[in-house]
């Protein structure tokens, strides 16, 4: 998708949301469909929300940085009937035992960005503190 031109781009997505929607695996669909987006090193500043791309701008734009891909992987979600009635928040929080920088979508009781891995936020490591927390406005 990511090499396409602007209007099939959004076509192919339209497309990958509604194959969400039946997906058995929705959550490792999305992150395995934005690790394939052409990377960046830094796009957007995770730390201020008012410059953060829409999803449509963010799929004009096709620079995906990590928090880029989250904020794909986040809208991705949001943009299906399956989980547009979920609590999506996006934190950025810091391991305190390395000073390494995660950025994280929560959804329910499931984190996606920690070590590239799906987990439950029961098995989110305590040395990650968040710093940052987004309560993401639901989408139409």
């Amino acid at each position: 998708m990511f090499n396409k031109d602007y209007e099939t781009r959004v076509s192919l997505w339209r497309q990958f949301r509604e194959d969400l929607e039946l997906s058995k695996t929705p959550l490792q669909d999305v992150v395995n469909f934005y690790e394939t987006a052409p990377t960046v090193s830094i796009h957007t500043d995770p730390w201020d929300d008012t410059t953060w791309p829409d999803p449509w701008e963010l799929v004009y734009e096709n620079q995906y940085c990590g928090f880029c891909k989250l904020l794909g992987i986040c809208y991705s979600l949001q943009l299906t009937e399956r989980f547009n009635q979920k609590k999506f928040e996006i934190h950025i929080g810091i391991d305190h035992t390395n000073t390494e920088t995660y950025y994280l979508l929560f959804i329910d009781d499931q984190v996606i960005g920690y070590n590239d891995e799906i987990i439950s936020n029961e098995n989110l490591p305590s040395t990650i503190v968040s710093h940052k927390t987004y309560t993401m406005p639901a989408l139409q």
